[in-house]
């Protein structure tokens, strides 16, 4: 049976109502708020494809995945190794019947691959009916989370309403994971070349604006991201009788 949820008219005037006991306002902040609890933008896109299979009215699988101009694609997440393949075969190249149209539009339905895409991946998979909702858009790429079931015709109005609300949500804490993921980043990255220049302040007896720019113009010399040759410099320093590229 599709899984449905009810809302009421005070809360969501444009949703309909659900023949279920749970409130689609109730459920969407739970899922809110299990998303926003990952750690990494992986996470997230892991947590959204099983909550997907839970919320989304007639899901049995899920997965995301980045389309990019010229047909390529990479599967990011998914629920069930017919999901990755049907998203990914023969080498991403292979058109998809659903994905290749959000470039124009948000959500795309598939109502039976068997009579809509003989021969392709996605009927040969097993998968008779598809909901695709785009997550993220710019010129160069989609990114895009695809609902799947065994069964034709499975997803109606209703689940492209409730499918529309969840990708707001995943998107958002898409978004916040990998802002938190960056900052992770560049703390990481200060610290490191933080470590790096007092290392050749101490070898080459300078201060931290000659440390550093050696650090540069060795990173520009040797073509080697800043980061990186710290992190060289840090664990050469680790070795007894290590030196940085930076002294050279």
């Amino acid at each position: 049976m599709p899984k449905r949820f009810v809302v009421t008219a005070s809360d969501f005037t444009d949703v309909p109502r659900f023949p279920a006991g749970f409130e689609l306002a109730e459920v969407l902040t739970a899922a809110a708020r299990e998303l926003h609890a990952t750690v990494t933008p992986n996470g997230t896109l892991r947590t959204a494809v099983k909550l997907a299979v839970t919320l989304v009215p007639g899901a049995e699988q899920a997965g995301i995945s980045v389309v990019e101009r010229g047909n390529q694609r990479r599967v990011l997440a998914w629920t069930d190794e017919a999901v990755r393949t049907a998203e990914s075969r023969p080498g991403g190249r292979e058109p998809h019947p659903l994905l290749d149209r959000l470039w124009t539009v948000p959500v795309a339905r598939l109502a039976d691959s068997l009579a809509e895409a003989p021969g392709t991946a996605l009927s040969d998979s097993g998968l008779r009916s598809a909901l695709s909702l785009r997550l993220r858009a710019d010129r160069r790429s989609l990114t895009v989370l695809t609902a799947y079931a065994s069964r034709p015709r499975a997803f109606d109005d209703d689940a492209t309403r409730v499918g529309r609300l969840f990708t707001a949500h995943v998107s958002l804490a898409l978004d916040s994971a990998t802002e938190r993921e960056q900052l992770t980043e560049a703390m990481r990255t200060r610290d490191l070349i933080g470590q790096a220049t007092g290392i050749l302040m101490e070898r080459m007896e300078t201060d931290a604006a000659g440390a550093f720019e050696s650090l540069v113009k060795a990173s520009q010399r040797e073509n080697v991201k800043l980061r990186d040759l710290a992190r060289r410099i840090v664990d050469a320093h680790d070795v007894p009788g290590g030196r940085g590229a930076a002294e050279r």
